[in-house]
């Protein structure tokens, strides 16, 4: 006679109706899938703006630009050859071509020809420059570029024997979308087999390593077309898709995997097919739902961060994890109770060696032995190690992801590098932006060309050929000012510095009526540190928070909590240490297929830390739900721990595996953010899955003893949300030998004070 969990848990009570209502729950969610994904395709993506990219005084500036229309699309055809010279007549007719026939296509602007002086000849007169805007931002350029790029093509043909070549802002941002969703593609195709060989090797059977799949690919493919749906309120930035796609198939397959393995051990220790579905819907179900809060928890400090990038990360990443929980104790439920015994169909040879995943693991037992008989030194050790490993993090630069950061065989890069190489130009440039009533009066004249003779006085930290555009209505002046540096070393911020602190405030600063902002490469930077600096307190106060909080509730202890948040902060700062040393510093360039860029991408720290976080808490609560399970059954703390990590481990380390798997794809990408934020899960997740949860866990637990447990009286109030004790042990059915099933646990207890 089976027992049956408590009918007040929510898991169960969804996990209940779903199995009683299976097709109900099965094609209501294919419906929704199919809808979601149909709809959010139909709407498409609405991108966030180039503006918005900025922050700060940067971004005032670029409002200014581009509400004055100063704020196109630089393009430049490279025209190049090894026997003839500008002053030839085949070199001349190739450079009139382009200009003739660019300057026909619709929004090309500002073209300039080199025969006219107005761009850029090589000094051996072997190359030169035709230099035009393509009018709109980097959206409505990137739609727009395609006939121009086209009529460069036709030149070149009609020109063999010279190089007629196209680089710009909007070719480049062209072919970087086209290589970013080349890499999605890639990074899909990939990790269908990846995650499905590793799900076999767990399960040893086709049909059960199937069912998590589907549940994780279904819910991305949900939570990209609610995406969608939702930029149209709330912008989104073009690597969203890749973000959701990471995150959801990584906890849609985890989630599912802690379910269908609680479900395949309690029919092993004997319950019948329904009662075992309803006990792992009290326990893993539970565990899921908890996971899932604190997952949402943690991406929504990104809300916190002001920044348009970080907004629509935290939109699509609460989107599909939201999604991955329902499909978890929904779909799958109903997907259970419809194959029963037959989730172990399609057996695999050499992977079927009785039922995978059930009971205690004997390398996670005889680990955990060792670790709680010398817990003070397994503690320092590994806790030695990751500081130690976290240690380079403290070194940490971010800098921004520019062009060069793609790899050197696509053509775009081709052409990049060769135009470097011809036409040498060392530093970047910063904007000075001035808004006024009339940028022809005397006052804002008078400004401009004090600022103009302050840089010129200044050649450590600005290059001569600043120059000067006006708005058509005349109310924006835009001052491109050459600087030294790249954009993110000290010199460009040192440049700018000079700039913003003594050159603007002491010139144009001081012209009535004027609104005067700095923009540019090294101004982007600095304002996007800024700004994050500025609310990381208050992004690590709400996370920590209501991370405390969750916990707190969930497992009724104030110790449990702080020593999450630490061991989980462990993991963070090893993840930044092996980014530092790998991408920063340059080591693995030729194993990754990358070349560094001297930091590490600028949006990625935060992001890796919410993300991080959040995706640690769920092994954290699989596992200590386990443990204060069998705690409140009657066993000692230190029993709960052993017997607790020995049943769970295993599955950790499985659906960990599936989660490095699918992130360690994104380093084979082209795309260099991508290879970061590959890396940085990978290592991450695979810290947290082996030494937190496998050494430093279990050696705290048994350091801290009962106090693991400890509620102050004062915090008795605190509602009771459910706990695994819901779940009572299956009594009846016998355990198959060696699985030390739940049969062999204590009957309840009444929790301890």
């Amino acid at each position: 006679m089976d027992s049956h969990p408590s009918s007040h848990n929510l898991a169960a009570r969804m996990a209940r109706w779903s199995s009683k209502h299976r097709k109900k729950a099965f094609w209501g969610w294919l419906a929704f899938v199919v809808l979601a994904f149909a709809i959010g395709q139909s709407v498409g993506q609405n991108l966030i703006s180039d503006v918005d990219n900025f922050n700060g005084e940067s971004h005032r500036a670029e409002v200014a630009l581009d509400q004055a229309g100063l704020r196109p699309q630089s393009e430049t055809v490279f025209i190049q050859s090894d026997r003839y010279t500008v002053k030839d007549p085949q070199f001349k007719a190739a450079v009139q071509d382009v200009t003739s026939h660019v300057r026909n296509v619709a929004y090309v602007q500002n073209v300039k020809s080199p025969l006219d002086g107005e761009s850029a000849v090589s000094e051996d007169g072997h190359a030169a420059l035709v230099d035009f805007d393509v009018a709109g931002d980097s959206t409505e350029a990137k739609d727009r570029i395609d006939p121009v790029l086209a009529a460069v093509a036709a030149a070149q043909k009609r020109h063999p024997d010279l190089a007629v070549e196209e680089i710009g802002d909007a070719s480049a941002n062209k072919a970087v979308n086209e290589t970013i969703t080349d890499d999605l593609a890639s990074a899909g195709m990939l990790s269908i087999p990846v995650t499905l060989i590793l799900l076999l090797i767990f399960f040893g059977s086709l049909v059960a390593a199937s069912v998590p799949l589907w549940i994780g690919l279904s819910s991305v493919i949900a939570a990209l077309g609610l995406a969608n749906i939702a930029s149209q309120i709330v912008p989104i930035d073009s690597n969203l898709s890749a973000v959701i796609l990471l995150i959801g198939l990584a906890v849609g397959v985890d989630y599912s995997l802690f379910y269908l393995k609680r479900e395949r051990e309690e029919r092993a220790a004997g319950r019948s097919e329904t009662a075992a579905l309803e006990a792992s819907a009290a326990t893993s179900g539970r565990a899921v739902l908890i996971s899932g809060a604190t997952v949402i928890v943690a991406m929504a400090g990104m809300f916190i961060s002001g920044d348009k990038t970080f907004i629509s990360f935290a939109m699509g990443t609460i989107i599909v994890v939201a999604v991955a929980v329902f499909a978890s104790l929904t779909v799958l439920p109903a997907m259970l109770s419809w194959l029963g015994d037959r989730v172990e169909k399609g057996r695999v040879p050499l992977l079927s060696r009785g039922r995978r995943g059930v009971g205690e693991s004997r390398f996670w037992s005889g680990l955990t032995g060792a670790v709680m008989r010398r817990p003070g030194l397994s503690l320092v050790v590994t806790g030695a190690l990751l500081v130690a490993l976290s240690l380079p993090a403290l070194g940490m630069k971010s800098v921004t992801s520019a062009i060069d950061q793609l790899p050197d065989d696509l053509p775009v890069i081709v052409t990049y590098n060769k135009v470097k190489e011809v036409f040498p130009q060392e530093g970047v440039t910063a904007t000075v932006v001035m808004k006024v009533d009339d940028v022809k009066a005397g006052g804002p004249t008078t400004g401009i060309a004090a600022l103009v003779d302050a840089v010129d006085r200044n050649p450590k930290y600005f290059k001569h050929g600043t120059e000067l555009i006006e708005s058509k209505d005349d109310t924006v002046a835009q001052i491109n000012i050459p600087t030294i540096g790249s954009g993110n070393d000290q010199a460009s911020f040192d440049a700018l510095n000079k700039l913003r602190d003594d050159i603007v405030p002491a010139t144009v600063g001081k012209v009535e009526g004027a609104s005067v902002n700095v923009t540019g490469d090294a101004a982007a930077s600095e304002d996007f540190r800024t700004n994050l600096d500025s609310r990381l307190p208050l992004i690590f106060a709400f996370v920590f928070g209501l991370a405390f909080l969750l916990m707190l509730i969930t497992f009724r202890s104030i110790v449990i909590p702080i020593k999450t948040i630490l061991l989980n902060l462990l993991s963070v700062g090893a993840a930044y240490g092996v980014l530092v040393i790998v991408f920063q510093n340059g080591n693995g360039e030729s194993i990754l297929g990358f070349e560094s860029n001297g930091g590490v991408t600028n949006w990625l720290p935060l992001f890796l830390f919410v993300v991080l976080f959040g995706l640690s808490m769920d092994y954290h609560v699989f596992i200590l739900s386990r443990v204060r399970e069998l705690y409140d059954r009657g066993m000692s703390t230190d029993e709960a721990v052993r017997r607790g990590i020995a049943t769970t481990a295993g599955t950790v380390t499985s659906a960990a595996a599936v989660m490095v798997g699918v992130f360690l794809v994104f380093v084979t990408l082209q795309f260099l953010d991508f290879k970061e934020l590959g890396l940085g899960l990978a290592v991450a997740v695979l810290i947290d899955a082996t030494i937190i949860r496998g050494v430093m866990l279990p050696a705290a637990m048994k350091l801290l003893g009962d106090w693991n447990w400890y509620l102050p009286s004062w915090l008795e109030w605190l509602p009771r949300i459910g706990g695994e004790v819901d779940a009572p042990p299956a009594g009846q059915g016998p355990p198959s030998a060696g699985e030390g099933g739940p049969s062999e646990e204590p009957q309840p207890a009444p929790v301890p004070a």
